[in-house]
């Protein structure tokens, strides 16, 4: 009776020890949750409105390209870093490459002017209580300009080169970036026509009534792939066609130039019957409605004068040689480590002032 008694005792002490710790746990347990709410619509309020968001994909975004009425720019320098590294995949342009976009949208206030980031490119909310960079500003006080990420694998969706592009040979180039590069603008008129442009040029007049299929000889001898343009269908798709397929058949990733300008030349030499480039330009019947602008167009200062732009006491002679240029074209690629001073007496400084004000005037005091 008493062990009987004593058990009853320890059950009953238990389930007493039991029921105070389930209370307990109750309490911390809703204690914690209320401070895990309060946390996270902090969190949310604070942290979540602040996040990065990425940009717009290019084919899935609301506001698409207006098939043979857009101009493009790429962004690709990007393609070799650590696409893990948010960091590096924040919203960010050069001056140079902002001019580029301004005298775009500022010449073309009919066209629409697309930049496309390679990969996931993050940008700050626009309520954001950190201010974008000036220089993005800029740019996004055109109507015109819309920002947009690229993935490279769903744009070649559907093309004729998409296979091939996932045979991974392109991603073996010594030139990944150039050559991405190349075969994007490619698919891009592929796909809606209109106009690509480098990011090192300034337009100085609009484009909007060029000859809706187009290249630039930047020599005798060869054309160039740093302004073209294409209509959406006819011959134009077919050109942009055919230079996938030549760009496809023809690639060789140790040479830098070979699936660029190569490609647009020997597209250009095979509809227009010759490969004397001089005939491109003086038949224009010959090409079956592919304009090939002389080098006064576009490269009328050839890559061996870059420096013509920088220095003051080119000037009056850089002037001269662009008077009939539709826009310059300032070789990034062996000029970008020389900066000018903003309003020093150079071409480049000139023509920015003049045709991406916004632009030069965010720069500082370098552009």
């Amino acid at each position: 009776m008493t062990s009987l008694l004593t058990l009853r005792s320890r059950l009953f002490s238990v389930l007493i020890v039991l029921v105070l710790g389930g209370i307990l746990l109750t309490y911390t347990y809703q204690k914690n949750a209320a401070k895990a709410m309060a946390y996270l619509r902090m969190y949310k309020r604070v942290h979540v409105k602040e996040m990065p968001r990425p940009l717009d994909d290019v084919l899935l975004a609301e506001h698409q390209p207006k098939p043979g009425r857009s101009i493009f720019f790429l962004e690709t320098t990007r393609v070799t870093k650590n696409i893990s590294d948010m960091k590096s995949n924040m919203l960010q342009l050069t001056a140079r490459q902002a001019c580029a976009i301004e005298s775009a949208a500022f010449h073309n206030p009919n066209f629409e002017v697309f930049i496309l980031f390679i990969g996931p490119i993050y940008r700050y909310p626009d309520n954001s209580s950190r201010r974008q960079s000036p220089i993005i500003d800029a740019i996004l006080s055109y109507k015109n300009v819309h920002l947009r990420q690229l993935n490279v694998w769903r744009y070649v969706e559907g093309t004729p080169i998409e296979e091939w592009v996932k045979e991974g040979d392109l991603f073996e180039s010594k030139y990944p970036a150039n050559h991405i590069s190349d075969l994007l603008r490619l698919i891009s008129l592929y796909r809606y026509g209109g106009i690509y442009l480098d990011m090192d040029v300034v337009l100085l007049r609009s484009m909007e009534n060029v000859p809706g299929n187009f290249a630039g000889a930047e020599s005798l001898r060869s054309l160039a792939n740093g302004v073209m343009g294409m209509e959406p269908i006819g011959f134009g798709h077919k050109f942009a066609e055919y230079c996938l397929f030549d760009f496809q058949h023809n690639f060789n990733g140790t040479l830098w130039g070979y699936n660029g300008p190569g490609v647009i030349t020997r597209v250009a030499q095979k509809f227009c019957g010759t490969k004397n480039i001089s005939l491109l330009l003086n038949d224009r019947k010959r090409c079956h409605g592919f304009h090939v602008f002389d080098d006064t167009a576009f490269y009328a200062v050839h890559s061996a004068h870059w420096r013509y732009f920088f220095q003051p006491e080119y000037l009056q002679q850089a002037l001269q040689l662009t008077k009939h240029s539709l826009l310059v074209h300032v070789w990034n690629n062996i000029s970008k480590q020389l900066k000018i001073k903003v309003g020093s007496p150079t071409a480049y400084g000139k023509f920015a002032e003049q045709n991406c004000p916004k632009a030069y005037a965010a720069a500082g005091l370098y552009f």
